[in-house]
């Protein structure tokens, strides 16, 4: 046997001949430590030129910073972690000083760098502070529980609903008891008002008495679903409910005309010229008033994917801006003497600003609306300046004001939708590839249009793309030909509805607006034919489970970074968009969804075609209760009552159900009403059921094998998604954290009963 000779570390350039025996471990080289330092300096060197070369293209991610920190202070649930959040982002601001000093050999080098680290650390924490002041200064704390009380307040602000026969009004009111200052929001009927719903009077200003069964802000209902709680919150509402008897004019609204008063009054001109929908979608248009839009019309809108075309935001605004400023344009080069001394431009933007802001306000200021004003008011800025019109700075500056006014809108779905929209039609414009397209050249006119109307549908297919995983995420629900509709539906309405309607308006001065509310009419029965056309076809609608926030927030990086930035870079945002949608198709179907009060449980099967399937404990009335079980259960089809299926074993206090999943049988016993059981035989059928759910107190004695969802545990963790394949269970209250809206359930609802607290004194287990 050969010796083996070993050659001490520290000979030849890595401390050990290359071809000897024995090499040095890779922590024992020298060369391993330096190529990682040079890595990370390698890596340094292309962020750093990376950059350089985009110049003005980083000024928009600003924003997206400003809003991830708002996003951040939803996301994290107790204080010390939003501390911790924003200290982050100023460690971030002074680890890059300290990095990179000023003055240093790696000044120079790192100086983008430096830059762009500070700054975005700064506006991370600057919007996690700015959301959390906007909590804290306009939070209102709901009332504590369910009550009945006798309200004299002033009203704020009044909604007409004739679709649904009722009006809203918001009420400024002080508790009688504690004397403290509350904001709340009843539910009139208009049957209750007489004289055909009409109240003279009723209005902004006015001073009423009423009784109203009145209760605090609802949790979401199910994990995903809408959390009014948390909207409540911002808007300063600290109750809600219908109002009991009669109502009591005290003191009549003022005899001013405010903006209030001039949209209401707009809107019945308008709905008095054209009948039912047709009219209420051009009050809608002219106004800003959706409430007499026909639920069924409605629902065809929005399976359609043209329920856009309902909300006063950048379409709208956009079509009345540019109508004022060609306008104005035109009338002004007629006149000879301006147009040689003014700069028309100028002058016929100001008359587009002015319009702008008017039609802003006149139909309600909703945060889509000013977004749209602000961006416009930007365009035309550009216009008269001779710069470019659409621009992503543009979107970032509008985007960033409307974030420093109402912080909470970053999670919204009207903010996301309207500002992701907006992205994909700028960023799709500015493409290479569009431009080409679109660029001028020598051909006949009927394919200058072919080309135009080719345009307008990839607009479409991919606004519809940018939008979908928002709305799925929010509503669980997405129309699929909503491209297809908004093809025509857009035109119709830019380029004859909304003008036919200024006609109309402007032609009743005279008495001479019969023939364009006539045309108008028309057209938007066209715009409904068509919105109920495409919903009714097959496969219109696609119902998604809750899909996870890790998912969307890779379709919203990756979304983002192909819209901001320019080149083949922005290229590589299709790999996070595509790992989103790869967990978007695996998302799971919970198994059993149980509503926060534990009275709704739904149950999804497989279903004869292989479609799921929805089981509903209790048939339900209300139609908000069966949508947020069918969305979130990602059924289509109608819930079939549980009593009625086969493998259900019911009484008049308990259903039984045996679902096999995840290669094991699962026993649910489920509580139908609080009609009292003898303890010792709902003890024994507790034992024998893996999930237990009911709406009433469960003795101590009740123990089932896995979970035990009664009133106690549903009051703490609030409605409940189970996944019995992975054993997982999501709950309410754990996306909640210590925000202001939660409470805990002592807060809530009190303590429970002092006969639920136990067998001894809960013989009977009833509630």
């Amino acid at each position: 046997m050969r010796d083996v000779p070993i050659i001490p570390m520290g000979e030849g350039p890595e401390g050990v001949d290359a071809a000897g025996p024995l090499r040095a471990r890779p922590w024992q080289s020298v060369r391993s430590l330096s190529s990682t330092a040079g890595g990370l300096s390698r890596l340094g060197d292309g962020m750093e030129a990376f950059l350089a070369t985009a110049g003005f293209d980083r000024a928009p991610w600003l924003a997206v910073v400003f809003a991830c920190g708002i996003i951040t202070w939803f996301v994290l649930p107790l204080p010390w972690h939003w501390i911790a959040a924003m200290g982050g982002g100023l460690g971030a601001m002074l680890g890059a000083w300290a990095l990179w000093p000023p003055g240093s050999a790696a000044d120079d080098a790192r100086a983008n760098l430096r830059l762009a680290v500070t700054v975005c650390g700064l506006v991370f924490a600057f919007g996690v502070a700015t959301v959390w002041a906007r909590s804290a200064i306009v939070g209102a704390e709901s009332i504590a529980r369910p009550a009945v009380m006798l309200i004299e307040g002033r009203v704020l602000a009044r909604e007409d609903q004739p679709a649904e026969g009722r009006l809203r009004l918001t009420l400024a009111m002080r508790e009688q008891e504690t004397g403290a200052a509350r904001k709340v929001r009843v539910n009139v009927p208009l049957e209750a008002l007489g004289n055909n719903g009409v109240l003279p009077g009723l209005a902004e200003g006015a001073v009423v008495r009423l009784r109203a069964r009145l209760m605090p802000p609802a949790p979401p209902m199910l994990p995903g679903s809408y959390d009014f709680a948390r909207a409540a919150w911002f808007q300063g509402l600290a109750a809600t409910g219908t109002m009991v008897g009669r109502l009591t004019l005290v003191t009549p609204a003022p005899d001013r005309a405010g903006i209030a008063s001039l949209q209401r009054a707009l809107a019945e001109h308008v709905k008095a010229q054209v009948p039912g929908s047709p009219g209420a979608i051009a009050a809608a248009f002219a106004s800003g008033d959706r409430g007499g839009i026909a639920p069924g019309d409605e629902a065809a809108m929005r399976d359609s994917g043209l329920t856009h075309l309902l909300s006063i935001s950048g379409l709208h605004v956009s079509a009345v801006i540019a109508a004022a400023y060609f306008v104005a344009l035109r009338l002004l080069a007629l006149w000879p003497a301006l147009a040689l001394r003014v700069r028309l431009p100028v002058v016929a933007a100001g008359v587009g600003a002015v319009v702008g802001i008017a039609y802003t306000l006149l139909t309600g200021a909703e945060v889509p609306t000013v977004r749209s004003c602000v961006a416009a008011l930007l365009v035309l800025g550009a216009l008269a300046l001779g710069r470019e019109a659409l621009s992503l700075r543009m979107v970032a500056v509008a985007a960033g004001f409307v974030l420093l006014l109402w912080p909470e809108s970053a999670i919204g779905p009207s903010f996301q939708m309207s500002f992701a929209a907006v992205l994909a039609i700028i960023a799709l414009a500015n493409s290479a590839p569009v431009q080409a397209f679109l660029a001028p050249r020598e051909e006949p006119w009927w394919q200058r249009t072919v080309r135009r109307v080719v345009m307008l549908f990839a607009t479409g297919v991919v606004i519809e793309l940018a939008l979908m995983p928002i709305v799925l995420f929010h509503f669980h629900r997405a129309g699929l030909y909503g491209a297809f509709a908004n093809v025509v539906a857009i035109p119709l309405v830019t380029f004859i509805a909304m003008p036919l309607i200024a006609l109309g308006l402007v032609a009743d001065l005279v008495g001479a607006g019969t023939p364009f509310w006539w045309l108008a009419e028309r057209a938007l029965a066209l715009l409904l034919g068509i919105a109920h056309l495409t919903a009714s076809q097959a496969g219109a609608v696609r119902l998604m489970p809750q899909i996870s926030g890790f998912a969307v927030a890779l379709f919203a990086g990756g979304g983002l970074w192909l819209a901001l930035w320019r080149g083949r870079v922005r290229l590589a945002g299709l790999v996070p968009v595509a790992a989103a949608s790869s967990l978007v198709v695996l998302t799971p179907i919970p198994d059993v969804l149980v509503s926060g009060d534990g009275q709704q449980v739904g149950i999804t099967i497989p279903g004869p075609d292989g479609a799921p399937r929805l089981l509903s404990l209790r048939d339900s009335r209300s139609a908000y209760t069966r949508d947020n079980l069918m969305e979130l259960a990602g059924v289509a089809a109608e819930p079939l009552p549980l009593d009625q299926w086969p493998g259900a074993r019911c009484s008049d206090a308990f259903c039984t159900l045996t679902l096999e999943r995840g290669g094991r049988a699962w026993v649910l016993l489920l509580g139908r009403n609080r009609d009292r059981v003898e303890e010792r035989a709902l003890a024994s059928a507790c034992a024998r059921a893996d999930i237990v759910v009911a709406d009433r107190y469960l003795p101590r004695s009740c123990r089932p094998r896995w979970i035990k969802a009664d009133r106690r545990h549903l009051e703490r963790s609030g409605g409940l998604a189970i996944d019995l394949a992975d054993q997982r269970i999501t709950t309410v209250a754990a996306r909640q954290g210590q925000h202001g809206w939660w409470r805990e359930p002592e807060e809530r609802v009190g303590k429970a009963p002092a006969h639920s607290q136990g067998p001894a004194s809960a013989g009977q287990g009833g509630g």
